[in-house]
C-alpha cells in the first residue's frame, strides 16, 4: 500500500508525528509583520542588518544563521513546512508517495520550473543534488544526516524522482523542507565545493547580485518567477526589487542603523534592546527555535568530565530561571529538556533540571571532590576547574556564562570562559582542549538529536559509542507516531540521566522591523521569508 500526498492534502498519520510542530509565537507576532496592510506595492530595496558573515551560500555546506536567511531567498525546496501546524506542503513537488516502510519517497515535480541559469528543475536535478550531498560527506554538515541510509535516486521520468533508502527514514520528508536540501543548478554542482559557496545558482525568487565578505550580500528579484511555495500569499514574482543583507556584528550598531532608518530590519535582536523595540514603535517578529536549547555539551573524554557524577552535579548547580530572569527576557524560557518545547516529541523533564545545590554537593562529595581553601573542590591534588568554549554570535553568551560560573562556584566548580571564533574553536577541538562547548541547534524535527549526539555522525558528540546510538538510529526508522515519540522520549531522558548535555535555556529568534515593512515572516526554523514582503513607504 502506498501513501499519497497530493497538493492540498496532508500525508498519512504514519508520518504525521514527524510533521507535528507546536505554534511558537512568543510575545510578538510569529505569523508576520504588517498583516493588516492593504494592497502590496512592488519595488524598493529592503535593507536588513545581520549579525555575522554568511561565509558559505551552498545549501548543504552552510552553517551560519545569516547564510540560511540569504539562501531561503535563493533556493526552493521540494516541500515546505507550515509554521503554524508543522504540516508538510507542496513546493517544487506538487505531490509525493511514500511506501509503508518509509524507504521509498516518490516526488512528482512541478512543470516549467527553471534555475536562474535557465536549466530545468527536473528529476535529474533532484538526483544530482542528493547524490552530491552524499559525495560531500562531512562537508555537508546537517544534510548528510538527513540522507541516512541513502541508496540512490531513480529518474522515473522527467518530472518524477524516486528517492530510496536502505532502511526506514521517517524524518526525510521534513528534511526536504529545509534549506540544507535546497536544489542547485547542475552548473553549480559541477564547480568545486568551495567555489559553490560564493556563486550559488538556485531556482528561488531572488538571485545573487553582489557578495562582499564581511560587508554585505545583495540579492535581486528574479524576473518571471512563478512557482513559490503553496504557503505563499501570492504566486508571482517577489514584490521587492532587491534585498541587501548588511553584516553588522555589534548589536548596538545594528540597533542604531535601524532606529536611524539606515535599514528596515535587523535579525538577532538581543535581550538588552528587545524591550526598546517593543516600546519604541517598531514591529517585533519572534518565534521559539525548535531543536536543542542552549546547553553545555561536556567532552566525556576529558578526565574530569568522564565522571557522570560530576556532569550531573553541574546540572543541579545551575539555576536556569535566574539566567532567564537576570540576563534574558520573558521571550526566552528556561530549558525543561534536551529538546525545546516547540519541537515534536518534546518531553517535559523540568523536574530533573530543577536547581538543587544541595544535591549537587552530595554528588560531588560522593565522588571524592572536597572543598579546597578557596572553595573550589579538589581531588588527588587536582582542582575541579573546567573550561567552556563559545562564540559571541548571541551577544548575551558571555554574560550568561559568567552567571553560570558564579552559580557553579557555589558548589565548588571553577568554570573558565574561553570565547573564540570558528577558527579558534576548530583549533581547540583539534588539540583536544575543550571541556565544554556551548551552543544550540535548530531543526523542526526531533532527529536533531541524532545529528548532534550520534557518534556515527557528529565529530563533536564528545561521547563514546553506547546504546544511545542504537536508539537514535531506531527513532528514525520507527514509523508509528506513538512508537517514535516513545523512543524520542527515552533518548531525552537518557541524555539528561547520563549528563551528556546540560540544557540551560530555550532560544528565540527576535527580529526588529520598521513599520514600513509588510509581509515578512519566519519559517519553522526561524529563518526569514521575503517572497511576500514589501515596503509600504
Amino acid at each position: 500500500m502506498t501513501v499519497v500526498s497530493p497538493a492540498g492534502r496532508g500525508i498519512s498519520a504514519v508520518l504525521a508525528f514527524a510533521l507535528t510542530l507546536a505554534a511558537a509565537g512568543c510575545g510578538g507576532s510569529a505569523e508576520g509583520v504588517g498583516s493588516a496592510a492593504t494592497t502590496p506595492r512592488p519595488g524598493g530595496t529592503l535593507k536588513i542588518a545581520v549579525s555575522e558573515d554568511p561565509v558559505c551560500l551552498d545549501p548543504p555546506q552552510a552553517n551560519f544563521s545569516s547564510a540560511v536567511n540569504v539562501m531561503r531567498q535563493l533556493f526552493d525546496t521540494l516541500t515546505d513546512q507550515d509554521p503554524r501546524t508543522g504540516e508538510i506542503k507542496p513546493w517544487l513537488a506538487t505531490s509525493w508517495e511514500i511506501d509503508p516502510k518509509a524507504t521509498s519517497f516518490t516526488f512528482h515535480l512541478r512543470k516549467g520550473v527553471t534555475f536562474s541559469d535557465g536549466a530545468p528543475v527536473n528529476a535529474a536535478a533532484v538526483k544530482a543534488n542528493l547524490d552530491e550531498v552524499v559525495k560531500l560527506g562531512a562537508k555537508s554538515l546537517f544534510a548528510s544526516t538527513y540522507l541516512f541510509g541513502y541508496k540512490g535516486t531513480t529518474v522515473v521520468n522527467e518530472h518524477t524522482a524516486r528517492v530510496e533508502f536502505k532502511s526506514p527514514n521517517a524524518q526525510f520528508l521534513q528534511a526536504t523542507a529545509t534549506t540544507s536540501l535546497g536544489l542547485s543548478s547542475s552548473a553549480s554542482l559541477a564547480k568545486p565545493a568551495a567555489d559553490r559557496c560564493r556563486a550559488p545558482i538556485g531556482s528561488g525568487a531572488f538571485v545573487l547580485d553582489k557578495l562582499q565578505t564581511n560587508h554585505s550580500v545583495t540579492v535581486k528579484r528574479r524576473a518571471g518567477y512563478a512557482w513559490p511555495s503553496s504557503l505563499a500569499a501570492h504566486q508571482g514574482e517577489a514584490y521587492l526589487e532587491a534585498v541587501e543583507f548588511r553584516i553588522v556584528p555589534e548589536q548596538g550598531v545594528r540597533t542604531g542603523v535601524l532606529t536611524s532608518g539606515q535599514v528596515q530590519a535587523i535579525t538577532d535582536v538581543q535581550p538588552v534592546t528587545e524591550r526598546q523595540f517593543r516600546q519604541g514603535g517598531f514591529q517585533v517578529l519572534s518565534r521559539y527555535n525548535p531543536g536543542l536549547p542552549y546547553a553545555l555539551y561536556p567532552n566525556t573524554f576529558r578526565p574530569l568530565l568522564g565522571d557522570e557524577a560530576v556532569r550531573k552535579a553541574i546540572s543541579k548547580g545551575i539555576d536556569r530561571k535566574q539566567v532567564v530572569d537576570v540576563v534574558l527576557t520573558p521571550t526566552y524560557r528556561p530549558a525543561t529538556s534536551i529538546l525545546t518545547s516547540s519541537t515534536p516529541a518534546y518531553v517535559d523533564l523540568g523536574k530533573d533540571l530543577a536547581y538543587d545545590p544541595a544535591g549537587a554537593a552530595a554528588l560531588l562529595d560522593g565522588a571524592g571532590w572536597k572543598p579546597g581553601p578557596d572553595g573550589i573542590r579538589e581531588k588527588g591534588g587536582r582542582k575541579l576547574s573546567l573550561n567552556v568554549y563559545f562564540t559571541t554570535g548571541f551577544n548575551p553568551n558571555t554574560t550568561i556564562l559568567e552567571l553560570l560560573s558564579q552559580q557553579l562556584r557555589k558548589i565548588g566548580v571553577d568554570l573558565q570562559l574561553r570565547p573564540v571564533d570558528a577558527a579558534g574553536f576548530g583549533e581547540a577541538q583539534a588539540k583536544k582542549q575543550i571541556d565544554f562547548r556551548w551552543g544550540n541547534s535548530t531543526r523542526a524535527d526531533p532527529d536533531i538529536l541524532r545529528t548532534v549526539f550520534s557518534t556515527k555522525f557528529s565529530a563533536a558528540a564528545y561521547l563514546p559509542p553506547t546504546d544511545l546510538d542504537d536508539r537514535l538510529d531506531h527513532q528514525v526508522k520507527t514509523l508509528d507516531q506513538a512508537g517514535r515519540a516513545e523512543v524520542v522520549g527515552e533518548i531525552q531522558r537518557t541524555v539528561l540521566d547520563r549528563g551528556y548535555a546540560i540544557p540551560v535555556f530555550e532560544l528565540a529568534q527576535v527580529v526588529g522591523v520598521s513599520k514600513a515593512v509588510r509581509g515578512l515572516t519566519l519559517d519553522p526554523s526561524v529563518r526569514l521569508r521575503l517572497h511576500d514582503a514589501w515596503l509600504a513607504s
